[in-house]
């Protein structure tokens, strides 16, 4: 199993930050509900604290508050997030196996699915902007 001690400071940095970063592109994709979507970034950690067993690597990764990186536009999330993103799935090819990958990016990508659904905007409760969000973040993560 692998775990945060498999890691240097910074690859570690680059994969704790990914999840947070996924929900963050999510947020800015489209306007409103800023206060809900950020609570469900941090309900799904705090939930997934909870489930530990899964692996190592997700049980460290949730130890923790998500570091959530601020952003100063939806342009800056998308660009710096998801190239953060597929950095940090190349750090864990590298150093996990394929199993907590797999992990990883579902984890990844359940945050950006909970941030999406928290706030409904123009009656729906995933915009298209958010979708395509969504869509990018899966090609980041492979």
């Amino acid at each position: 199993m692998t775990g945060k001690a498999d890691f240097t400071d910074e690859e570690w940095e680059l994969v704790r930050e990914g999840p947070p970063a996924a929900g963050m592109i999510t947020l800015v994709a489209s306007k409103g509900g800023s206060f809900r979507e950020t609570w469900a970034l941090a309900k799904t950690f705090a939930e997934a604290r909870q489930q530990h067993g899964e692996s190592e690597l997700l049980d460290a990764l949730v130890a923790d508050r998500p570091d959530v990186k601020r952003f100063h536009s939806a342009e800056e999330a998308e660009r710096e997030g998801l190239g953060r993103l597929s950095d940090a799935v190349r750090v864990l090819d590298q150093k996990a196996t394929p199993e907590e990958v797999e992990s990883y990016k579902r984890f990844t990508l359940e945050v950006a699915r909970r941030v999406s659904e928290a706030h409904k905007e123009e009656g729906e409760s995933v915009s298209p902007a958010e979708q395509e969000a969504i869509t990018k973040i899966e090609t980041s993560l492979g």
